[in-house]
């Protein structure tokens, strides 16, 4: 590979070096290295860029060597998201009760759960931004309004890649894009409104709030039927020390009345038990395979493609 004489040329050949990796991996390398390579050329102005970059290379690292030291970091990266999952269980009943064991799954339990609180912000900010941003471009203020509001779109989008990464463990980028040098101030906010992952944040910002609806109300309706199921023992015994009668049945028919009697003694009790742990671990599973999908949507529409 021939030695860069550009930043751009650079930057190129360690986009070339990852092909393959993570997008996210790619966005953070390709941020930190042309930030170091800018600084080096603003602290040395009089310089010539193909000699700074000449040496640069040979602190830095030529593009390989960077892309190879990043690959590794990767692993590790990889390794500190992404708990090892408890081991396998032969039989399917380990299998199934095992996912109790899974950070994954209670990661994506609490992601679900918080998704309601996140998508009503995000949204709302949104509608908000874009309707002031409508309002405000026929005004002098319009333009600085919107370029404030893009931004915050990324700001935005950068926090979210940083709960799914967390919640998820779905790589996301811990960098932003790095905002372009070698353009003018318009053509820079053009660029901003020309490029896709601006308005594919966006999209994603307004769907959170559908997804977190569903998701919360999915999560919260099986949590209150499976822990209400689970405790049913412990309302009879409450019932029994009480001395409530819980097989009322008068007006009914005889078949729903001998129903309602052995949901009420103790061998209903223990059935209903059986049954909520069992929902309980079942919604570990749905909770878990739910969080992955989210997370590759989220990076589908939040990490830029390299």
């Amino acid at each position: 590979m021939t030695t860069p004489r550009t930043i751009n040329e650079y930057l190129e050949q360690l986009r070339a070096a990852l092909r393959g990796a993570d997008p996210a991996l790619i966005q953070d390398a390709l941020y930190d290295a042309e930030e170091h390579l800018r600084a080096e050329l603003y602290e040395r102005p009089g310089r010539d860029e193909a000699a700074m970059l000449a040496q640069v290379v040979e602190s830095y690292g030529a593009p390989e060597e960077v892309a190879e030291i990043y690959r590794d970091q990767e692993i590790r990266i990889q390794r500190a998201i992404r708990p090892p999952p408890p081991p396998k269980r032969r039989s399917a009943a380990g299998r199934f009760f095992g996912v109790i064991a899974d950070p994954r799954a209670w990661g994506a339990l609490f992601y679900l759960l918080f998704g309601l609180v996140t998508g009503i912000a995000y949204f709302t900010w949104v509608v908000a931004g874009l309707s002031m941003s409508l309002g405000f471009s026929l005004l002098i203020i319009g333009l600085p309004f919107i370029v404030v509001f893009f931004g915050s779109v990324r700001g935005l989008a950068l926090l979210e890649g940083r709960l799914v990464e967390t919640m998820l463990g779905v790589r996301m980028p811990r960098r932003p894009p790095y905002p372009p040098k070698d353009m003018t101030l318009f053509q820079r906010i053009g660029a901003m409104f020309t490029d896709p992952r601006s308005w594919s944040s966006m999209l994603y910002a307004l769907l959170l709030l559908p997804l977190g609806i569903f998701y919360f109300t999915l999560v919260v309706t099986w949590l209150a039927v499976s822990l209400s199921f689970a405790a049913a023992p412990v309302l009879k015994l409450v019932a029994d020390m009480g001395h409530w009668d819980t097989s009322n049945c008068s007006g009914l028919p005889d078949s729903a009345c001998r129903g309602i009697e052995w949901l009420s003694g103790w061998g209903g009790a223990s059935v209903l038990c059986v049954l909520g742990v069992l929902l309980f671990f079942l919604l570990l599973h749905v909770v878990r395979a739910l969080g992955y999908l989210h997370g590759q949507f989220a990076k589908h529409l939040l990490v830029r493609r390299a």
